[in-house]
């Protein structure tokens, strides 16, 4: 047993992040994990732990951390290991910079997308008394209201032209920034570069008409690096659905 334990989804987006964040640091966690399609962040054992509902929330001793990036960095500052955090402020600007796009301007239009295409489809076909049932035992009402969009299909044109216009303009960016330095926000791997691997890391299958080695060799070769890690490849092994088997892409070498 350690003092620290991690509640947690697949070890994509928002799971992903802290515990890709753990496995860097080299910090022993016990694994708890929340099957985020079969509601289990809404059940009164885990409510007992996060009110919200949301996921991942990490345990460290008797303290409750919520929220994935400040966990990240809560991660790199309590425990030793590689720092993930640059030294230099520039560097540290940077960082915050790219988690704080991700977070608050990208994550929300690939969420939209992967909840209409993945989420949805994927629960959809349980009985409707029990899904409304789950629905309402979530705390947050517009977490409510996301569920009912994804389950029903009622995401609208004009919301997801708007997501997809957004992935596009993200891409761009990352493209333009890779070109100009090996990771993210420094010239060394760190929170940027585990931030935004775990958002874009389908990028290839889900958007291969705007990421793919011909358009967007620079991102390929950051998800390609980041994949290899031994980190990574730990952190991804804790996966059980479908949506940790498609990283398995970037497995494939340029043509």
């Amino acid at each position: 047993m350690t003092d620290v334990t991690l509640y947690h989804w697949e070890p994509n987006a928002n799971s992903g992040k802290p515990m890709l964040a753990l496995f860097e640091k080299g910090v022993a966690f016990d694994s708890h994990y929340l099957d985020l399609l079969n509601f289990d962040q809404h059940r009164p054992d885990y409510l007992a732990v996060n009110p919200l509902g949301t996921i991942p929330a990490m345990t460290h001793g008797k303290l409750v951390l919520t929220e994935s990036t400040a966990i990240m960095e809560y991660v790199d500052e309590a425990f030793d290991g590689p720092r993930l955090m640059p030294a230099d402020p520039v560097d540290q600007w940077r960082t915050r910079w790219w988690m704080k796009f991700m977070d608050q301007w990208l994550a929300p239009s690939f969420s939209m997308i992967g909840w209409s295409v993945f989420v949805g489809p994927s629960v959809r076909q349980k009985d409707p008394a029990e899904l409304e049932a789950a629905i309402d035992r979530i705390p947050m009402p517009e977490r409510r209201v996301a569920w009912r969009k994804a389950i029903n299909g009622a995401f609208s044109a004009e919301e997801m032209t708007e997501s997809q216009r957004r992935v596009a303009l993200g891409i761009g960016y990352l493209e333009q920034a890779l070109g100009q330095r090996e990771w993210l926000a420094s010239d060394e791997y760190g929170l940027a570069d585990i931030n935004g691997f775990n958002l874009a890391y389908a990028m290839p299958l889900s958007q291969p008409q705007l990421c793919n080695d011909e358009l967007t060799p620079n991102i390929m070769r950051w998800l390609r690096a980041i994949y290899a890690r031994p980190a990574t490849r730990a952190c991804w092994a804790l996966g059980r659905t479908d949506l940790a088997r498609r990283i398995s892409l970037l497995e494939s070498e340029p043509a």
